[in-house]
């Protein structure tokens, strides 16, 4: 059971599939690679192979052109022979520059590019004999031999029907005029590469899904590897629960310096306690400002009679209160006539106090405030 449970069974977690890309480890096939490049330079052969070849006739014309004294020094030579092939160089410019960009540009089919540093970094390991035996008799070299022979079987046959059936074609180019027979030159070898990219594509649209199937195989976790990643960046259940049970006292410190502010404290005399407070200028309703049951009730109550803050004990209210309105949040509307009794009452009792009237009654709050909705 230990041993199945260390199978390697899981798809890898995004985690894993991006650690895995900043070491450079990424789905690649060389055959899809190949194939675009090759198709790509048969296009552009194909495009532009007149006007190169035109090109590449007038260079030859002109270098064979030489005078008796051009050949015979040296230093004039070696020059005109440098700047003829920096002519000849750009001449094939757009076709070389063409099949450059495919190489660049075909990776992006599969696993797009990417650059890291890990993947330069040596790895004496690939030198070992014994990991270089292991690579070859594993299942990817045979599938990679097997590959190889196909393509060579492939890509041999293709080369033989081609010059079998073009072989009257090549073998007129030498009776044919130098210009004329450079443009064919090229027709005919844009079109071994069309057929050469057809076999390549082939090959690639088997390599493909191989390499794509090779590579999640080869990046597949166990359970156990998915757990410790999890734990490693959710964090334990342990020290979430203390991360938690810290954020809770911040915010009940926090809620606790709210309570000398409050104007009144609606309590369930013991079980709720829920402290209001309202400001006419910036609040369109009173705000609860600190909330809490039980051993929190009894901190508001505490900390409310040590700054002189009013408690009014009034349970369905308190309990309507505390279930209906989030801590910061406004009284809703159903609420509106009980809380404006008990404000008004607290204001009354206040105003008593200062002039040594007699203070006024409690009002009586409907007890239906109970059932008030969250």
């Amino acid at each position: 059971m230990a041993e199945a449970a260390q199978e390697r069974t899981e798809r890898a977690t995004p985690r894993r599939l991006e650690e895995a890309r900043r070491k450079g480890q990424l789905p690649r096939s060389p055959e899809l690679t190949t194939a675009a490049v090759v198709l790509i330079a048969a296009g552009a052969l194909h495009l532009l192979g007149a006007h190169v070849v035109t090109q590449l006739h007038g260079l030859m014309r002109s270098s064979f052109a030489l005078t008796r004294a051009d050949v015979l020094d040296e230093g004039r030579i070696v020059p005109l022979l440098a700047t003829r092939l920096l002519e000849a160089l750009q001449a094939c410019a757009p076709i070389l520059g063409l099949t450059l960009l495919a190489a660049l540009v075909a990776p992006l089919a599969l696993g797009g590019w990417n650059f890291s540093f890990a993947a330069l970094t040596p790895d004496f390991a690939r030198l070992s004999p014994l990991n270089g035996l292991k690579r070859i008799v594993s299942l990817r070299g045979a599938v990679e031999l097997g590959k190889a022979f196909a393509k060579f079987a492939l890509i041999a046959l293709v080369a033989v029907l081609l010059l079998w059936s073009k072989s009257r074609e090549l073998l007129a180019l030498g009776s044919e005029p130098m210009e004329q027979a450079m443009a064919h030159a090229a027709l005919l070898s844009s079109n071994a590469l069309v057929m050469l990219a057809a076999c390549l594509g082939l090959i690639a649209a088997v390599d493909v899904p191989w390499q794509r199937w090779q590579f999640s195989r080869q990046l597949r976790m166990t359970r156990q590897e998915i757990r410790e990643e999890f734990k490693e960046h959710e964090g334990s259940p342990e020290v979430k629960g203390r991360i938690r049970r810290l954020q809770q006292e911040v915010a009940r410190r926090r809620m606790m310096k709210e309570v000398p502010k409050a104007d009144v404290v609606v309590v369930n005399p013991t079980h709720f306690a829920v402290a209001l407070r309202y400001d006419e200028q910036r609040m369109r309703a009173p705000q609860v400002v600190a909330k809490g049951v039980d051993e929190v009730a009894a901190r508001i109550r505490a900390v409310a009679d040590e700054h002189r803050v009013p408690v009014f004990e009034a349970p369905p209210l308190a309990r309507a209160l505390h279930r209906a309105v989030p801590l910061g949040g406004e009284i809703p509307a159903s609420l509106y006539v009980a809380v404006a009794q008990v404000l008004t009452y607290v204001y009354q009792l206040r105003s008593s106090h200062e002039s040594g009237a007699a203070p006024p009654q409690p009002p009586r709050i409907d007890t239906t405030l109970d059932e008030t909705p969250p």
